[in-house]
């Protein structure tokens, strides 16, 4: 595992729940459904970006 990669997907997953979590309290109620909303944004963003391996520089 390497730091950067890992690091990408924390990354990844924080602004995930940022956007989620300001989408869902605009109206002040937070309920089940907007928190499963958040959990699987944090979840696909974690995941998908840890799948998805760094641009290789080119060769010099």
């Amino acid at each position: 595992m390497r730091v950067s990669t890992f690091a990408k997907a924390l990354a990844a997953g924080f602004a995930a729940a940022a956007a989620a979590v300001a989408t869902a309290v605009q109206d002040g109620v937070f309920t089940t459904g907007e928190g499963v909303t958040v959990a699987l944004a944090v979840f696909g963003a974690y995941g998908i970006t840890y799948v998805v391996p760094n641009k290789q520089q080119p060769a010099a």
